[in-house]
């Protein structure tokens, strides 16, 4: 349990302080130059089993697809890869992601029925190491195809149609984006009003995802004035939601609060889980705005 601790301990550090060290070039990590990577900009999926990956883990295999300059967003186990048919390349060196979860020790359990109250849960992070689809070889076609990516008129087709589904109470119109959690609504200038009208989706995406964390949905904490911790934390909850719901969409994200990097450091070095946390509930936002465009499967 010790060594598992520590190796838990190590891989919160080990990705936490790759973040910090990306915002402290200015660079945010749920940002990237997708226009100089090799693929087009979508979420990262398991070659075998076409689930996307979620939280932390999309921030970690976008940042590897940049530097690498992978084709593909597609990524396979060791295993997996052979089971294909296939195999990785003699050399190659694989990305760590992590599974998270929570368990109840066999003695808790115990404990918990005799005195009669709720079970405590413990935490746990498990390692995986993954490689990209062009570190393999003989894969089936299926698995190294290009993944297509939306047309950029149907993209942003979708995203209306996510909009005015979400039944959110969305006004257009005014000087500034914002959503107002007191009132329940969310304003966004109009589309005259940016420069590029594709900013015009990526902001309203944004105000969506401050949306999500009504208490009525999915209950965040939204309470903080700005400069405050967890205002710093919600926005950047927002900032990631936007992001991902974006990429699944077709829209490449981009900078909107760069403005934030000195409070989001702030949280992250007092933190080493708070980029977790905040990448899970950011996950949790992108599906639950992507299920009223039917895009989150």
């Amino acid at each position: 349990m010790r060594k598992e601790r520590i190796e838990m301990a190590s891989l919160y550090s080990e990705v936490t302080n790759r973040i910090v060290d990306e915002l402290e070039e200015g660079r945010l990590p749920w940002v990237q130059p997708w226009d100089s990577a090799s693929c087009g900009c979508t979420m990262p999926q398991n070659a075998g089993t076409t689930r996307k990956y979620s939280g932390i883990n999309v921030l970690i295999l976008w940042a590897e697809v940049v530097a690498k300059g992978y084709t593909s967003q597609r990524w396979l186990t060791y295993r997996q890869a052979e089971t294909a048919g296939g195999n990785v390349r003699r050399g190659e060196k694989g990305t760590v992601i992590c599974y998270a979860d929570r368990f109840t020790p066999k003695a808790e359990a115990e404990a918990a029925r005799g005195e009669d109250r709720e079970a405590r849960q413990v935490a746990f992070l498990k390692r995986f190491v993954v490689f990209n689809v062009d570190q393999c070889e003989g894969l089936p076609d299926g698995s190294i195809a290009p993944m297509v990516s939306p047309d950029p008129v149907l993209a942003i087709a979708e995203a209306d149609t996510l909009i005015a589904a979400s039944g959110a109470r969305f006004h257009t119109g005014g000087g500034e984006a914002f959503y107002s959690p007191s009132y329940d609504f969310v304003q966004v200038p109009p589309q005259a009003a940016f420069h590029e009208p594709i900013n015009w989706y990526r902001t309203a995406l944004h105000e969506l995802g401050h949306w999500t964390g009504n208490r009525s949905r999915l209950d965040r904490d939204q309470k903080g004035c700005f400069g405050s911790e967890s205002y710093a934390k919600e926005e950047l909850v927002a900032e990631m939601a936007s992001a991902f719901t974006c990429a699944s969409l077709g829209i490449a994200p981009t900078v909107r609060h760069a403005d934030y990097i000195a409070s989001w450091l702030s949280v992250l070095r007092g933190d080493e889980k708070a980029i977790f946390r905040a990448a899970s509930q950011a996950s949790r936002a992108a599906d639950f705005l992507l299920a009223f465009a039917g895009a989150a499967q």
